[in-house]
């Protein structure tokens, strides 16, 4: 399965207000495994921005996503997103992000072969109890079992939530609506 081709057709997610009550309020204390090996914890990211884009989760080659993954509305484009996260990293820290990362529920260890695999510059958090989730009511779905955090961006400035992108489509375009948001936001 090709996973950085965007298929037709794909199912637009709608805005449920599931994010509303995210703008302005505080980041939790987490501390979050990264595939640098590192723990990061959220609320001590400092004054800058920060760039997390939440996603559900990355596909691996040969392996087939959950049944019935397609007709969910904004499951389909992890790796897409993440590659223009990545082809786009020096424009956001040009436009004011001191940091980026991804966050999924997915382990520390296939994050990491996901970062290899497709040369990201910046750290996976890995989140497999969905801590976050549970502290901010972030929504979430299931697909083939597991909880997954639907997909949606956080703007994280002094501890504080300024912006919040969501629903995110199409993923694989994503980091240039961050892009603009941060060159139309200057600090």
């Amino acid at each position: 399965m090709d996973f950085l081709s965007p298929l037709p057709n794909l199912p637009v997610p709608e805005d449920d207000g599931a994010a509303d009550q995210l703008p302005g309020r505080a980041i939790p204390c987490l501390a979050l495994a990264s595939t640098a090996g590192e723990i990061i914890t959220l609320d001590a990211l400092g004054t800058g921005r920060t760039v997390i884009f939440i996603y559900p989760k990355i596909g691996r080659p040969g392996i087939d996503p959950p049944e019935g993954w397609d007709s969910i509305p904004g499951a389909r484009g992890c790796t897409p997103e993440s590659c223009g996260f990545r082809d786009h990293y020096g424009e956001l820290l040009n436009a004011g992000a001191t940091r980026v990362f991804g966050l999924s529920s997915q382990e520390t260890d296939y994050q990491q072969e996901s970062v290899e695999r497709l040369h990201l510059p910046f750290d996976m958090l890995s989140d497999p109890a969905l801590k976050l989730a549970i502290e901010l009511e972030l929504p979430t779905f299931e697909a083939g079992g597991p909880t997954l955090y639907k997909r949606l961006t956080l703007i994280v400035r002094g501890g504080l939530i300024e912006h919040v992108f969501y629903p995110v489509f199409p993923p694989g375009e994503h980091a240039q609506q961050v892009l603009g948001w941060l060159k139309a936001n200057p600090d």
